[in-house]
């Protein structure tokens, strides 16, 4: 084999080479997304591993009654969106997967007529508790830890503004509304 036929070979695979290196680089121009800043998705808040963080974060916390001078009903009606699924919100209205929330604060809790509670909220209703600010506060954060057994699979939200906008929310949903604490 002579010089020109090494040559031509020699440029045919390094020509092959240099086509599939850019190829792959006009590829990766044209499909590439925005750089992720943090590898991962978010999880959930009420899904925490460790029960020790949500107890110091709990006692860091504003108590709700602070939090409810602040709180915007508007606010907490938008943020009861994702419950419409289960609940229903008027006045009257029929329960759904969960029972109906209208005239919540100060009900008895697991009280609402034709729906069936969990265990859970039947031990709580034989002892006559009331679902006040406090303990809707505490329902909102973390449901199933709140009311063991519950079958409400929401699983919570750790955002205190958040969840006193939507306590301030379920106080306006009542014929006359409970006075704030």
């Amino acid at each position: 084999m002579d010089s020109f036929e090494f040559n031509k070979i020699a440029g045919a695979v390094l020509g092959v080479l240099l086509l599939v290196m850019g190829t792959g680089l006009v590829a990766e121009g044209i499909f590439s997304g925005p750089k992720v800043k943090v590898e991962g998705y978010e999880l959930p808040a009420g899904q925490a591993a460790t029960a020790a963080p949500a107890t110091e974060a709990k006692a860091v916390e504003t108590p709700i009654a602070e939090r409810l001078k602040v709180a915007d009903a508007k606010r907490g009606e938008a943020g009861v969106k994702a419950c419409q699924a289960c609940h229903n919100f008027e006045k009257g209205a029929a329960a759904k997967v969960g029972p109906a929330l209208y005239g919540v604060v100060n009900r008895t809790m697991g009280s609402m007529a034709g729906f069936n509670y969990s265990a859970g909220f039947k031990e709580h209703n034989a002892k006559g508790e009331k679902w006040d600010y406090a303990s809707l506060d505490a329902f909102i954060t973390n449901p199933k830890a709140y009311i063991a057994g519950t079958a409400m699979g929401y699983a919570g939200l750790a955002d205190g503004a958040k969840r006193a906008d939507i306590v301030a929310y379920l106080r306006t949903l009542s014929e006359s509304p409970a006075p704030l604490p």
